[in-house]
């Protein structure tokens, strides 16, 4: 007797069926359901989805320049007959026309796209004549579509016309009620003359607009030389043609978008600079930028002016009218109008870019083209609608003169075919008898003379029937067609035709005369629409320097011992008397003096030469402008200089050649064990960040003075303990930046070299030393001697004058600044220091308090010194040439001996300063006087 099974045996074979079961119930249930991966999917639907954005709403079509919701907008109005001369309808008709037959999206969207085609700011040749608010300049909205009204202007008719001439193709409209044009016959590129901008999936597309007249002289030029090249086109299209005006920057970015289809261009408003009855200037914007909004040029403006941008701006105001846009900038007294006018195009969008990407559809796909391509499709596109036309109005003609034919025939035998009608009983028998009857043009007829020879010829000698059409023809003929100058007119009417169609085969066959017709097409539109350029072109313009933006002036540049750098006005400090105590001139920290000071213009460069023989690049305008108490910011936040010190500092204007002698510039540097090197000053043009070497040092050797020499100076050398040297530049051979140098001076033990000065005509050589005493004396006393020997004697180093601690040349009419270790500083004529002989002490320069030192002196050239002279220059010269201006001064005060009127006198400055004194001389004169008393 078999076992019954246990419940989990039983269990168990349903158990390894049920995998079975379940696929075969998935599969059940994904019939009629196809598998793919969802990757797959996405990629097909997103190039769907694009290629849709990119053919049906964002691209134009390279033949009529017009997107989807344009083209439909145009035909909407063109179904309502709303032509240049019909009344303006409401736009809210238009719209409505245009988004229940052929585009189905909102009502707002096509309102924009209507307002666009209406504005004269954004289109150069509107498409649309508006009537009411469509807005402004200052991006203000159009009114609501219920209160304007609009019809099309002269040029949409020019993009409509032949339309109905089966000249383009047609295609059922989104719900196939209708049908809609692909595109229009576009008499004109209006995809060059009105431009396009859209953004599809993936691109985008900013064709600029052009001048029509331009446009067509390239197309003219293209068809009657169609191997031209692209110099040729942009000799007769220069550039686009805003509606807005302005300037364009340059032709390279032309170029690069004529012949790749992508360029950028540089555009600037059009300014000018008025005077006001006050003498202050004005900068009036009369012209701005494409597509550029004038409320934000505004703001723009006022808010550079406010956050102190732009300083020199007084006041800015829209003067604009409906007689055209003018904006005021009004500027501040003694502002320079162009540096305001660099900063208006630097800091605001009245100087943008305008990027040109000439993507267009090409036969539904994009592309981007240039010039020479957008010519091309145009022209072929006119070769295609006059192609068509011509088959279209061919096929017309031939209909209508097959009836005429069957007319004429009928005629010349009228009193048969009345007849033959008559005893018809209804119209299908009719026209059937009609087909069968043979007619034939009698020699009778009257229209023999009229008719075409041919015709006549062929009609006369055998019989004809009548097709359909014709017999119909005859049935609904009218009685008075039977009359004799009826008759006439059919045959002048048949004859017409028969030359309406030869020339049309003759179009159709030959293509010389298919591009006449559109060659005269395009003269048509260049007589009718051609007007003035509107956008000027100029030359390229560099890309903005802070240069262009930082007015020209004279400052003082000074570089404390501890690093600090500042500059200031010139007129910072004002002229004392000799002996004075001076200002303050830097509020330095505790233990740090001013080591150097010089003068130069804000656009000089700054070569700056360290103690251990490196050259950094810096501009003075990046030289930080600080008042005359602030102690300035450390150097090294604007050079990497690590543990190094500033030894000298040369101001130059350019490094290249200039002048006669300008490839013989040289820079003359001297180190403190002296050594002298001379290298041409253009192999310092071009710095790196971290510096370069400028000249090869042994460890225990510093850089003392660099100075510019013309290559032909005489340069002279000073030592602490007061030996000079003078020889001629010319024994020290020029050498490469990175070299050592040649012996200068011997020095003897413990001495050392302190300064560097070149030698010029009639000066003087102006010794300082640290206890504040100084001397000047004619450098005709210092004899050249050759390079390398021990020198002369130039100053007594005693303890009442101290060491030496500068030497300058100078001139009579110079200035002096003295630097002392805590800072003071005084400022000083050089007139008020005589000359003096070699080998002597010199006087008092500055009166020093306690332990204080003089540390530094640095000579104010004549020029730099007079304010009006140095106001009115429109560059800094060299130290140099400066200085031999001074020396020419000097020479001028041997020849007369008598000052310039404009030279202050030393004499009444000095009783001035001398005041204070005079009030503690009469307490000595009251002792004295009762020591006399007591000695009576």
């Amino acid at each position: 007797m078999k076992k019954k099974k246990s419940k989990k045996a039983q269990e168990k074979p349903r158990k390894e069926s049920e995998p079975e079961a379940v696929a075969e119930t998935a599969v059940e249930s994904r019939r009629g359901v196809e598998e793919m991966r969802i990757l797959d999917e996405l990629k097909k639907s997103y190039l769907n989805y694009a290629m849709s954005v990119i053919v049906s709403r964002a691209l134009p079509d390279v033949r009529d320049g017009l997107k989807p919701s344009q083209r439909r907008i145009l035909v909407a109005m063109n179904d309502l007959n709303l032509g240049p001369r019909s009344r303006h309808r409401k736009c809210a008709k238009i719209v409505g026309d245009t988004g229940g037959n052929y585009h189905p999206h909102g009502d707002q969207a096509i309102y924009d796209t209507l307002v666009r085609l209406g504005q004269e700011w954004n289109m150069r040749y509107p498409l649309i004549d508006p009537q009411g608010n469509f807005g402004s300049i200052d991006a203000d909205p159009a009114a609501a579509m219920r209160y304007t009204e609009a019809r099309m202007a002269a040029p949409a008719m020019e993009i409509l016309e032949d339309i109905n001439h089966d000249t383009v193709d047609f295609v059922p409209n989104y719900d196939e009620t209708r049908n809609e044009p692909t595109v229009l016959p576009a008499k004109f590129p209006n995809l060059l003359v009105n431009g396009c901008t859209g953004i599809a999936v993936g691109m985008a597309t900013n064709i600029p607009p052009h001048n029509i007249g331009e446009v067509c002289n390239a197309l003219l030029l293209v068809i009657k030389e169609p191997r031209c090249g692209f110099k040729d086109i942009i000799k007769r299209l220069p550039g686009p043609d805003f509606p807005t005006g302005g300037i364009i920057c340059g032709r390279k970015g032309i170029v690069d978008a004529y012949m790749s289809g992508r360029g950028h261009l540089t555009v600037r408003g059009q300014v000018e600079i008025e005077t006001t009855g006050r003498g202050r200037e004005s900068i009036v914007i009369t012209e701005i930028p494409y597509m550029v909004v004038k409320t934000t040029i505004v703001s723009k403006i006022a808010n550079c002016v406010h956050n102190g941008t732009i300083a020199e701006i007084a006041d800015v105001r829209d003067e604009s009218d409906r007689h055209g846009l003018r904006i005021v900038v009004d500027l501040k007294r003694d502002t320079d109008s162009e540096i305001v006018l660099n900063k208006l195009y630097r800091y605001t969008s009245l100087q943008t870019t305008f990027a040109i990407a000439n993507i267009a559809l090409v036969n539904n796909r994009p592309e981007t083209l240039n010039i020479r391509q957008m010519l091309d499709c145009f022209i072929e596109h006119r070769k295609t609608v006059v192609r068509r036309r011509s088959r279209y109005l061919l096929r017309r003609c031939r209909n209508r003169a097959h009836i005429l034919e069957g007319l004429i025939l009928a005629v010349s035998d009228i009193d048969d075919i009345i007849k033959l009608i008559k005893k018809s009983p209804d119209a299908p028998t009719a026209k059937l008898n009609l087909m069968k009857k043979p007619l034939r043009l009698t020699e009778s007829a009257t229209l023999r003379e009229i008719l075409p020879k041919a015709f006549v010829k062929e009609k006369s000698k055998s019989k004809h029937f009548l097709t359909g059409p014709q017999a119909d023809a005859i049935l609904g003929m009218q009685l008075q067609r039977l009359t004799g100058l009826e008759t006439r007119k059919l045959a002048k009417e048949y004859a017409d035709l028969t030359e309406q169609i030869e020339g049309y085969e003759a179009v159709l066959a030959k293509e010389e005369i298919l591009l006449d017709i559109v060659r005269e097409d395009i003269y048509e539109i260049k007589e009718k629409y051609s007007d003035k350029r509107r956008t000027q072109i100029t030359a390229q313009v560099e890309q903005f320097d802070i240069e262009d933006l930082i007015a020209e002036e004279e400052v003082i540049v000074t570089v404390s011992h501890s690093g600090y750098v500042k500059r200031m006005p010139l007129d910072t400090y004002h002229k004392q008397g000799r002996g004075g105590k001076g200002i303050i001139g830097s509020d330095t920290k505790k233990g740090d003096f001013i080591e150097h000071l010089f003068t130069a213009s804000t656009h000089d460069y700054l070569l700056i030469f360290t103690n251990r023989g490196k050259c950094y690049w810096l501009k003075v305008y990046d030289v930080p402008s600080m008042s005359r108490q602030s102690k300035g910011r450390n150097i090294v936040n604007l050079l990497k200089l690590r543990d190094q010190k500033v030894a000298s500092i040369i101001n130059v204007r350019r490094f290249d050649d200039e002048g006669a002698e300008a490839g013989q510039r040289q820079l003359v540097m001297a180190t403190k064990n002296g050594l002298v090197k001379k290298t041409k000053l253009s192999a310092y043009s071009n710095p790196r960040t971290v510096g370069v070497i400028a000249i090869k040092l042994e460890p225990n050797d510093d850089v003392i003075g660099v100075a510019l020499t013309t290559g032909s100076d005489q340069i002279v050398l000073g030592t602490r303990d007061g030996m000079t040297i003078r020889f001629d530049e010319k024994q020290v051979r020029s050498m490469g930046r990175v070299s050592r140098g040649v012996k200068g001076i011997k020095l003897r033990a413990g001495d050392s070299v302190v300064d560097m000065v070149v030698a010029e005509e009639k000066a003087s050589l102006l010794t300082v030393c640290e206890n504040g005493y100084g001397k000047r004396t004619s450098l005709d006393n210092y004899r050249t001697q050759n390079r390398g020997g021990v020198g002369l004697i130039n100053i007594k180093t005693t303890a009442r004058n101290g060491k030496v601690v500068a030497l300058k040349a100078v001139q009579y009419r110079d200035e002096l600044m003295l630097i002392t270790a805590n800072g003071m500083i005084i400022r000083t004529g050089l007139d008020e220091i005589r000359s003096i002989g070699r080998n002597t002490q010199g006087v008092r320069l500055i009166k020093l308090k306690g332990d204080d030192k003089l540390v530094a002196a640095e000579k104010i050239a004549y020029e730099n010194a007079n304010p009006v002279r140095s106001k009115s220059a429109k560059g800094t010269a060299p130290v140099s040439a400066q200085a031999s201006n001074g020396a020419n001064n000097q020479k001028e005060k041997s020849s007369s001996d008598q000052k310039p009127k404009s030279e202050p006198k030393p004499k009444p400055e000095v009783k001035a300063k001398a005041r204070p004194k005079s009030k503690s001389k009469p307490a000595r004169r009251k002792k004295s006087g009762k020591k006399t008393r007591k000695s009576k």
